[in-house]
């Protein structure tokens, strides 16, 4: 006899597969090794497993159109026909091959096979779109892009055939929108003077006839997502709310409508979101838990709650006694009818399932809940609230004993990190003297050209030092002779990097897995899954790490390959390092302890390292922090606190080193504008950020806040096969200069080379080595 249950939601679940299935039929269809039907073919499998998996989980609202090839604002802005015209798309069915042009770039007319769907004229040889961070996630999503009287119209089906494909299965579906208003403002335009809200009224006749189309289809809820709900809104984006949800209501009255936020609570928002014309409203009461009382007080009695109680961007499991003592009152208070119980985001940011990992620390294991258990969890709550308590009272009572143990146990606490913690003074945070000084120690010691050529750090990690790596960690590759494939890949690395005259070099990091992976396995407090894959973009996966317990160094981590490395050469060789608060932002991180105290103790493990690479003879040290603007808080009340401990944290790392050791920094993807005393205040001597696909713009930032330091504008995009001419990168460095001062101007690509192709990589960056010694001589003939 099945167990009565109050409804339950996940919003959204990864699409990867428990394999990863989704990552090798995506690589397989751009290498040309299989078709569009066999990718196709490939994606209705991972979304008729996860609808099974779902129902046989107890999941009741299952959701639809939460599966996307690539990124679902992309599936947004195809669907809606926000094709930029450099694109190629005439209208009618936007064409896989323009799809992934805008997700990926492209090179000439060279897709082949892809182009038998259809192909613009244009649709190839162009930029991907920009791309950036989904909201204080590590997700990264492809921004839409207007244009004055942007025409919308209706040029994917996807959110009706998925449906429709669900409901041939035998699943009743609850269809998953992004909602008008957050992507019109996750959009930008290349003309200033445009504000993306303006187009609202353009927009909302396409979201109208999709869902007329759900509902001619048999849909009863759609759910719509607004997670802008969370953020400071001005009056134009709430009258905009109002404008949207009025027509929907209106053009489509006898569909239910759950309004989704997620990442925060509503706040001053509130009143508004109650005001809205829908059916549902659902409620981060993870990120938010205060805002629930307040709900309570003013929801309208007909309005169906959405509780978002089980975290769905962490992996710790529920305290599931904890969290019933909680709802059971508000059950009673609303009633059943008017409860769901959800995770409080989208299941998207966790991995899939927790009984693929067979090595794990039984007892770490026993604390932690993947997508899978994270779905067991809603449908004990959603049982037990339902008055079915007594049929799983063992599986209430073991989440209680796992929670208490975890609590006490000693492999989470270590007393010399709290000690050390407690030791820090204002001093450690502070170099010895100001940039103009250091600059002076800096240029003696490493006497570089203008405009100084360098790359961000990894190069192409080929099939050869994948499969080395796997054999070596499966013991088919002894110590020795791993060791001495990665000296050889690494003195050839050097080698060329010299022939084509880079001024500051880089070793490659082949021996490195993973920017934090690699060092959270050395670090004291972390643990690493098999198969705790994550999105980050596209078929881009990775598995971030868990902090669970104190973090501290026990030995050296970089030293001995910085120092191989730089015997190899005279010029100057980069330590490789992760920053303190990426280092946390890209983990699970333990929810038992601020995250400030958590990033401070990572802060004390990377000093020691710094310093030991400078005793070693490493004369410039990269520690790359590019997530220290999606750890923001998205309320503006709450930056001053985070920046704060995160400024303190780069620098409590960076600092202990002397004045004539050159302290670098990578951030990528990221808008600075808000945030540039802060980036400023963390006083790396040269910092290096994306602007190849912004053209620049990046650099307003640094010119109206008149940014001392140095700093390398990417002029290469490396999330692209295309390989750009030495022309591009000439006009994009020609461009900064009309910014910034030359002798502040390093040159470099964008981000990392690891996931590039040395076929892509050897001519971008001879071209980008080109592109300096051009505006070198530009420079120089200008001055005689």
């Amino acid at each position: 006899m099945s167990i009565p249950s109050l409804p339950v939601s996940t919003l959204g679940t990864p699409r990867i597969g428990p394999r990863r299935e989704l990552k090798f039929a995506l690589e397989s269809f751009w290498s040309g090794k299989s078709g569009e039907a066999a990718l196709l073919e490939a994606a209705a499998g991972l979304r008729a497993a996860n609808w099974a998996r779902q129902r046989a989980l107890g999941v009741t609202n299952i959701p639809s159109n939460d599966f996307s090839l690539y990124d679902h604002v992309l599936d947004t802005s195809v669907m809606v026909g926000a094709i930029p015209d450099a694109y190629g798309w005439n209208g009618g069915k936007v064409s896989l091959a323009t799809y992934f042009a805008l997700a990926r770039g492209s090179e000439g007319e060279t897709q082949g096979a892809a182009c038998a769907s259809g192909c613009g004229a244009h649709s190839h040889g162009v930029p991907a779109l920009e791309m950036t961070k989904w909201f204080d996630t590590n997700y990264h999503y492809l921004t839409p892009e207007f244009t004055k009287g942007q025409v919308f119209t209706l040029a994917s089906t996807k959110p009706v055939d998925e449906y429709v494909e669900a409901k041939a299965l035998g699943y009743q579906t609850r269809p998953v929108l992004l909602g008008p208003v957050t992507f019109l403002k996750l959009g930008k335009s290349k003309d200033p003077a445009l504000d993306p809200l303006s187009l609202l009224a353009n927009l909302l006749p396409v979201y109208v006839d999709v869902l007329r189309r759900l509902k001619a289809n048999g849909a009863e809820w759609v759910q719509i997502d607004e997670p802008c709900l969370v953020l400071d809104l001005d009056d134009a984006t709430r009258q905009a709310l109002r404008a949207a949800y009025g027509m929907f209501a209106h053009a489509s009255p006898a569909l239910k409508l759950m309004l989704t936020s997620y990442f925060g609570g509503l706040g001053d928002n509130l009143a508004d979101a109650l005001a809205l014309p829908v059916a549902g409203l659902h409620l981060d009461l993870v990120r938010a838990p205060e805002q629930l009382d307040a709900v309570l007080a003013r929801a309208p009695r007909g309005l169906v709650l959405s509780l978002g109680v089980i975290d769905g961007r962490n992996i710790w499991r529920a305290n599931i006694p904890s969290i019933l003592d909680r709802l059971a009152p508000v059950v009673a208070k609303r009633g059943p009818d008017h409860i769901e119980i959800a995770s409080s985001c989208s299941l998207l940011h966790v991995p899939i399932d927790l009984d693929l990992e067979t090595d794990l620390d039984p007892d770490l294991k026993n604390w932690l809940a993947f997508s899978v258990q994270k779905m067991g969890e809603l449908a004990t709550l959603g049982r037990a609230l339902a008055g079915g308590g007594d049929a799983i009272a063992a599986t209430i009572a073991d989440s209680a004993r796992a929670f208490a143990a975890r609590a006490a146990s000693k492999k989470v606490h270590d007393p010399a990190v709290a000690a050390r913690i407690a030791a820090i003074a204002r001093q450690m945070a502070e170099r010895a003297s100001p940039f103009e000084i250091r600059r002076e120690w800096q240029r003696r010691a490493l006497d570089l050209p203008d405009f100084p050529t360098t790359t961000i750090g990894s190069f192409p990690q080929t099939p050869e030092v994948r499969k080395a790596r796997a054999a070596h960690a499966k013991g088919a590759l002894t110590d020795a002779d791993y060791d001495a494939f990665l000296r050889a890949e690494t003195k050839e690395a050097v080698r060329w990097q010299e022939e084509i005259g880079l001024d500051v070099l880089v070793h490659g990091e082949f021996e490195r897995n993973d920017m934090v992976q690699y060092f959270g396995e050395q670090l004291s407090g972390y643990v690493f899954t098999q198969h705790g894959w994550v999105q980050s973009y596209g078929s881009r996966y990775v598995r971030p790490p868990i902090i669970f317990g104190d973090v501290s160094r026990p030995k050296q981590m970089t030293v001995a390959w910085s120092t191989y490395a730089q015997s190899l050469t005279k010029r100057p060789m980069k330590g490789m390092l992760t920053g303190p608060v990426t280092m946390m932002q890209w983990s699970f991180v333990r929810d038992d302890l601020p995250r400030s105290e958590v990033c401070r103790q990572i802060a004390l493990a990377l000093r020691d390292e710094v310093t030991d690479l400078e005793a070693a003879g490493i004369r410039i040290i990269q520690i790359d922090e590019p997530a220290i603007r999606e750890g923001l808080p998205l309320r503006r009340a709450d930056w001053p606190a985070y920046l704060a401990w995160a400024v303190e944290c780069f620098r409590l790392a960076a600092s202990g080193v002397r004045d004539d050791t050159q302290i670098h920094t990578h951030m990528c993807y990221s808008e600075f504008n808000d945030i540039i005393q802060s980036i400023g205040a963390m006083d790396a001597d040269v910092i290096s950020i994306e602007t190849s696909r912004s053209k620049m713009e990046l650099l307003d930032a640094f010119v109206a806040y008149r940014y001392p330091n140095e700093i390398g504008p990417g002029v290469y995009d490396i999330h692209s096969p295309r390989v750009p001419p030495v022309g591009e990168m000439t006009e994009l460095l020609v461009k900064a200069t009309k910014s910034l001062t030359p002798d502040q101007i390093w040159v470099n690509p964008d981000c990392g080379l690891k996931t590039r192709k040395w076929e892509e990589v050897r001519p971008a960056l001879v071209n980008m080595v080109a592109a300096a010694k051009d505006v070198r001589a530009a420079l120089a003939k200008a001055a005689e």
